[in-house]
């Protein structure tokens, strides 16, 4: 069992030397760094939402990655390596890693829409960045480039993800909900229903049960119900991945 936390991701980054360059390359880039940063000014500062900044993006990545974990552990076969994007293991955790971690930047520009301005975004980065990550170019790194792409666009409620890695990084993306993510904006004045049920929300865990995925979640008010049906759920349904899932 673990808990969902920015502790998360660097047990994964210290397994595979693929992510550990990743890691290094995406946090010291200045173009990535101020995207996440004015992500957090549009979503935080001027709409009042929940954080979206550095913090909400390592944990995105480092749940994404566990999730990933428990499905290769119940021998669940990753859409990329099935359909031949991914030639190993390594380039099925950086399609995820990459796109755990620059899911939000769309946010830069606004949260309208912001998972398709996002993957637009993300475009000429990922040119820039793949070749020094992955070590070639041409239509393989394309390839890689498009999944992670696929990822950013569905993490939208309502697009369907085609691959199980999509389906890792979208419901990653809802586990973080817990009451550090909302207190920011709920300092800030916000006093609707997602500030108040984010604050219920205590701790989420993640293991495996008796489906490939168990999540638990810890609230002390049942306002927090809101953040499972209204955030979680619809993240759920449209993950590919919705029948490895089960929650408490």
């Amino acid at each position: 069992m673990v808990v969902v936390s920015p502790h998360l991701l660097a047990k994964h980054i210290s397994s595979s030397t693929m992510l550990q360059r990743a890691y290094k390359i995406v946090e010291e880039d200045e173009e990535i760094g101020e995207l996440i940063k004015m992500s957090n000014t549009m979503a935080v500062t001027r709409l009042r939402y929940n954080d979206h900044g550095i913090v909400h993006a390592r944990i995105v990545a480092g749940v994404a990655l566990e999730l990933l974990e428990l499905l290769l552990k119940a021998g669940r076969v990753p859409t990329t390596l099935r359909d031949g994007t991914a030639k190993n293991l390594d380039e099925v955790k950086l399609v995820v890693f990459l796109a755990a971690y620059l899911h939000d930047i769309g946010n830069s520009i606004h949260r309208v829409q912001h998972e398709y301005i996002g993957a637009l975004l993300a475009k000429d980065i990922l040119n820039r960045i793949l070749p020094d990550i992955l070590g070639f170019t041409g239509r393989r790194m394309v390839g890689i480039r498009q999944e992670i792409l696929h990822i950013i666009f569905a993490t939208e409620y309502h697009t369907e993800c085609l691959t199980m890695e999509c389906g890792a990084v979208k419901i990653a993306d809802g586990l973080d909900m817990s009451e550090g993510r909302a207190r920011i904006p709920y300092r800030l004045g916000k006093m609707d229903m997602h500030a108040v049920s984010a604050l219920s929300i205590k701790k989420v865990e993640v293991e495996s049960g008796e489906k490939p995925i168990k999540i638990t979640v810890h609230m002390d008010d049942m306002a927090g119900l809101f953040q499972l049906e209204q955030v979680l759920m619809p993240k759920i349904r449209t993950s590919t991945i919705d029948d490895s899932i089960e929650i408490y």
